[in-house]
């Protein structure tokens, strides 16, 4: 049934939420991005293979992955990733994108941990638009951290789709040529013609923003700009400024300044990540900070899984 194409959903799972060291409730950093027959893992901190385990998704379904920068806390875990692929005989070419270092780092792990099973991949270090599909398209723009970072928006194009509710009034619901109206082409049936700028509607293509481990940066600000959803790093609270000057000392965020961000960005839900062991059990502070300035905010817990 050609109207009844639905616009498939953008899921994402939080398979770890905490800073740069893990705490008994959170793990590093890695959140994978389900869209059609894409699965795309974005940062891979230590203990991400467990992770994957509890959320009962299957590694090997893995078709790219996007690192952010190259500290420890976002790609300890990719080692054992890749044995794991390796061991369990990966059939798929896998795709992975980074800043500057990329390259340098993925041939070294695989030249010391899995030297002799070799699975197929390539590395591209990326900036601005790196891939685009029939489906969607990702951009990388450059952050402002301790090392070359990338921030990234994953953007599904936009689509067009049948009106049903005036296909059903026709009693022609099952007619092979409705696809074409999807396609924009006008078509006959029963000697009636149906333009497709009058059976179909444009839907437009949700965006996902991943802005993670910066300070405050006109990126930053680009990156969150009119998504539907934004999942910013918060590793400070302000603390009447002093959290201020630590995010600017380290090269982070705090809650309020990632709220502030959403909110001139114009961000329809946005969502905290990256969460600091001294917070540990201790979100609310976080929240009401982030709230105080933008409500539609909410804070990761791993495993959490959502629909955009």
């Amino acid at each position: 049934i050609f109207y009844n194409i639905y616009y498939n959903m953008i899921e994402i799972t939080f398979l770890g939420t905490s800073g740069a060291i893990p705490t008994i409730s959170r793990n590093t950093s890695a959140i994978y991005l389900k869209f059609n027959e894409e699965n795309i893992l974005i940062d891979c901190g230590e203990g991400t293979q467990r992770q994957f385990r509890k959320a009962k998704v299957n590694p090997c379904k893995i078709t790219r992955i996007l690192l952010t920068h190259l500290h420890g806390d976002h790609i300890f875990g990719l080692p054992g990733l890749f044995q794991t692929l390796a061991l369990n005989d990966y059939q798929k070419k896998l795709f992975i994108y980074g800043p500057k270092g990329t390259k340098t780092l993925i041939k070294e792990i695989f030249k010391t941990f899995i030297p002799h099973k070799r699975i197929n991949y390539e590395v591209e270090e990326v900036s601005g638009t790196f891939l685009k599909t029939r489906d969607f398209e990702i951009k990388s723009l450059a952050l402002s951290h301790e090392t070359p970072t990338n921030g990234y928006i994953f953007h599904q194009k936009d689509k067009l789709r049948i009106h049903k509710d005036k296909i059903q009034k026709l009693n022609i619901k099952n007619h092979p040529d409705l696809k074409k109206l999807i396609q924009g082409k006008d078509i006959k049936i029963n000697n009636k013609t149906l333009k497709s700028k009058d059976y179909t509607y444009l839907q437009k293509g949700k965006k996902v923003a991943f802005i993670f481990d910066t300070k405050v940066c006109a990126n930053a600000k680009k990156l969150a700009e009119n998504s539907d959803l934004a999942i910013f790093e918060s590793t400070f609270l302000d603390n009447s400024g002093q959290g201020e000057k630590l995010a600017k000392e380290y090269n982070h965020l705090t809650a309020k300044q990632a709220a502030e961000l959403a909110k001139q960005g114009k961000v329809k839900q946005a969502i905290l990540t990256h969460i600091s062991q001294r917070y540990e059990f201790k979100e609310k502070l976080i929240l009401d900070e982030a709230k105080k300035t933008f409500p539609k905010i909410q804070i990761a817990k791993d495993l959490m899984k959502i629909e955009v």
